[in-house]
């Protein structure tokens, strides 16, 4: 039986957030003097952030042991104001301690449901329709449900997988060719590190969430240590470069389809007309 992502890694996760934050900031960011001398861990003192935030400190100190599971709403928002979140983090602190406290916010996480990993007819003619962009339909932990040649063709090597084993996040961090793929991996990585994070505080009772999360603390080297900064951001469509084996340099403009409450979406790569990164395109949908 799988664990929550609750217990993954560290245990209490609103705990182990507040204190990646915390350890990211510097006295100066909060309008603190740094004081002199050498400071023996990174980041704010508890008292430091406690003061900030106008709480006791032995309060604060509670919620980074997870001896205080239930922060009132006044008290999030004051952390998050002195922790300098942004509106996605504050959101996602507000998720975490939803969890550790046992209750359900309005508007509720997602339930856990299993993945669906049928897609539609109509579906999979976009897929054809799009074509030669590079194409495919992920399901909610991003399983390839479907792809076009050209889309399995961008992500080299993807194809020598079974079908079953091919996601997104797994050839990302487990496949070799990932890291000559992607122009700034380490940019990536965070970025895809992050989203896990905001899908985990929807769902921290999902066992394929759950069993990505250990496969990759296994199987990336640098997985655990983007895994405890504890970012969050939302999957959006974005420009990436690649370096392909095949086809050489191109930047790919992406955008995402999402269909319905199931978490299926569709990722569809762009190049511009008439550009080099279009005429690289063609010879990627011509490619075996």
């Amino acid at each position: 039986m799988h664990a929550t992502l609750n217990t993954v890694v560290n245990g209490n996760q609103l705990a182990a957030f507040l204190r990646a934050r915390r350890a990211r900031l510097a006295p100066t960011d909060v309008g603190l003097n740094a004081g002199i001398g050498l400071r023996r861990t990174p980041g704010l003192r508890r008292e430091e952030l406690a003061s900030v935030a106008g709480v006791s400190v032995d309060y604060y100190i509670r919620l980074e042991q997870g001896r205080e599971t239930n922060p009132s709403s006044a008290v999030l928002d004051a952390l998050a104001a002195a922790l300098r979140l942004n509106e996605e983090e504050h959101a996602h602190l507000y998720s975490l301690s939803h969890h550790v406290a046992q209750r359900t916010p309005p508007p509720s996480p997602l339930p856990y449901r299993a993945s669906a990993r049928s897609v539609r007819p109509g579906i999979r003619r976009l897929l054809e329709t799009v074509r030669p962009s590079p194409a495919y339909v992920l399901g909610r932990y991003s399983d390839i449900l479907a792809a076009n040649p050209e889309g399995l063709a961008l992500f080299a090597g993807l194809a020598d997988w079974p079908v079953r084993r091919r996601n997104t996040l797994r050839y990302f961090f487990c496949h070799p060719q990932s890291r000559t793929l992607f122009d700034d991996w380490e940019r990536w990585a965070r970025s895809s590190v992050a989203s896990m994070h905001s899908l985990a505080a929807e769902e921290p009772d999902a066992p394929e969430l759950t069993a990505l999360v250990e496969e990759f603390h296994r199987e990336c080297p640098e997985f655990p240590e983007l895994w405890a900064r504890h970012e969050v951001r939302v999957r959006r469509g974005d420009a990436k470069r690649f370096h392909h084996p095949v086809v050489g340099e191109l930047t790919l403009v992406t955008e995402v389809l999402r269909f319905g409450d199931d978490g299926q979406r569709m990722t569809v790569y762009q190049a511009e007309a008439g550009s080099a990164d279009e005429a690289a395109l063609g010879r990627l949908s011509a490619t075996p």
